[in-house]
């Protein structure tokens, strides 16, 4: 099995096999490479949504520039030193990864940018202008993001003593997403339902929406159980992961 880094035509072929969506073990069989490196190679370049061969490519050779050399003072292209003693690298590319996670997921680029910031932030909420120098966006880009965010119920603002905005999420937020992804199944359940009296009950397309119905419905009232009796997990520290000393 070939090593080595991905060529820029084992990218270009990486790119299509996503467009005609085939599953990435399936991309890594025509390549004769493992599926980790393909799965690896598209989660840190934009996920599945958002991956561009061309762009990858310039990616992995600014990478491999910064590992090569040392970060001159107020050099803009540095990767960041970063707390408790991580791989400025390493973290880096997990942003980038969790990011197209959440592309993925549906959502734009930006608002996932600043969702994985904020998520991956150690600080106690980030301000605007924290966030534009971190991505290199302007501020616009994250107002309209994190306006979207708020909308959505993902973020929440706080001014400081400085009266600054800064954004949160909340443990919660994960609590209150899942409620709304549920009360939305109801929503359309509800709307197949009142379908099959328009249809006529027993005709086909009728019997299809009642069953589509009660589906949704049994979905729905186990993903509001579950959250119920999942909340309290939000709020603890997993005790085989205690936090490490800062350096």
């Amino acid at each position: 099995m070939p090593g080595g880094r991905l060529t820029p035509q084992e990218r270009q072929q990486i790119a299509q096999g996503l467009a005609d969506g085939l599953a990435y073990a399936e991309i890594a069989r025509r390549l004769d490479r493992p599926t980790s490196t393909v799965t690896r190679e598209v989660m840190r370049n934009g996920g599945p949504t958002g991956y561009r061969a061309d762009r990858a490519q310039r990616a992995t050779g600014l990478r491999a520039q910064r590992r090569h050399r040392p970060a001159a003072p107020g050099d803009a292209g540095a990767v960041p030193e970063q707390p408790y003693g991580r791989d400025a690298t390493e973290v880096r590319a997990y942003e980038e990864a969790f990011t197209g996670v959440l592309m993925s997921s549906g959502m734009n680029r930006m608002s996932a940018q600043v969702l994985g910031r904020l998520l991956l932030s150690d600080a106690e909420g980030v301000t605007a202008a924290e966030l534009v120098r971190h991505l290199g966006v302007s501020p616009a880009s994250v107002s309209k993001a994190v306006a979207f965010l708020e909308e959505q119920g993902l973020v929440r603002r706080e001014r400081d003593e400085r009266r600054r905005d800064r954004y949160f999420v909340d443990a919660d937020v994960w609590y209150e997403s899942t409620l709304a992804s549920a009360r939305a199944n109801t929503r359309l359940a509800e709307t197949a339902r009142r379908g099959v009296g328009v249809l006529g009950a027993g005709t086909p397309a009728a019997v299809r929406l009642e069953n589509v119905a009660r589906f949704l419905d049994f979905i729905s009232e186990s993903i509001t159980r579950a959250a119920e009796q999942a909340r309290d997990i939000l709020h603890v520290r997993p005790p085989e992961t205690p936090a490490r000393e800062a350096e």
